[in-house]
């Protein structure tokens, strides 16, 4: 049996549809029901209940977007890097090893090289250099929690798209904000992304941090061009002219554009598909909010 918290969320409703799909027995653990932050009720329930693994979908990113976790920084700290040390304690003392979901947006544009980010790198969009999010530094103090800790996954996601229309999707985002910033990525295929991550424990590659972005990356103008390419969104898109412009009309924070590199979960054995392929399938099979299959 699996444990299952935040399953409610964007992320943890697609970790839900795959559990179900695979047919795996889970608990979606509710706080309503069990306040699983309280490290003492959480270690009760796992010796109780004795799961196999634990997956941690849960966290604060903020509505609509990571500028609202500026207003309500107590909650973010709290999920993001309170939370994960808590259940790290839990899980150490009921002998439960686990997978916690971590951001790639600890991290701001590509190395010297041009080439993404490894899980070796330093992140460099914290609040030690002081130029982050709230978001992007409370999800790094979590990975610092986390360090040296036994028997727990890191996955590092990086901006989820897929093919159903959310406020959640990269996809759908890009569709409904009147103007876009133009910008270098990294991205993560949802479906992809936890598929990836329970494969990890499914083929016992070693604990640690993995990047779990589609390889390559791609420019937000990129992205556009295969929106309209599919017909799914033929509007003009219109965009800043450059950062400063976005942080004068529409942010009232920085944001982590960046590119990861993926390579150390591939020579895992787990690859995902190329991003653009990612993007076009998505785009293929799209699902928006008003369709029957939705309802």
């Amino acid at each position: 049996m699996i444990y299952l918290l935040g399953g409610s969320g964007y992320v943890g409703q697609a970790y839900q549809a795959l559990l179900s799909r695979k047919g795996l027995p889970f608990k979606n653990l509710q706080r309503s029901a069990l306040d699983y932050t309280d490290v003492a009720t959480l270690t009760a329930a796992l010796k109780r209940d004795r799961p196999a693994f634990l997956i941690n979908a849960a966290g604060y990113t903020g509505k609509p977007n990571v500028d609202a976790c500026e207003l309500h920084k107590t909650d973010c700290l709290f999920g993001n890097a309170v939370l994960p040390g808590r259940i790290a304690a839990a899980c150490e003392a009921a002998g439960v090893p686990w997978g916690h979901v971590s951001s790639g947006c600890i991290y701001t544009g590509a190395r010297a090289d041009g080439s993404g980010f490894t899980e070796d790198d330093a992140p460099n969009f914290t609040f030690r250099q002081n130029n982050c999010s709230f978001y992007s530094g409370t999800k790094a103090l979590g990975e610092e929690i986390l360090a040296g800790h036994p028997d727990v996954y890191l996955w590092r996601l990086r901006i989820p798209f897929g093919h159903v229309d959310s406020p959640r999707n990269y996809l759908t985002k890009l569709m409904r904000y009147s103007t876009l910033l133009e910008a270098t990525n990294s991205i993560s295929q949802l479906d992809e992304f936890v598929a990836a991550t329970f494969a990890c424990w499914e083929k016992r590659i070693p604990f640690g941090t993995y990047n779990v972005t589609n390889p390559g990356q791609v420019t937000t103008h990129e992205v556009v061009e295969l929106i309209k390419e599919s017909g799914v969104c033929l509007k003009t898109f219109t965009f800043f002219e450059n950062e400063a412009q976005f942080m004068r009309q529409a942010a009232k924070t920085p944001r982590s554009n960046c590119v990861m590199d993926s390579s150390k979960l591939a020579r895992a054995g787990i690859v995902l598909s190329p991003v653009r392929d990612a993007i076009r399938q998505a785009l293929a099979q799209w699902q928006s909010a008003a369709s029957p299959a939705l309802i």
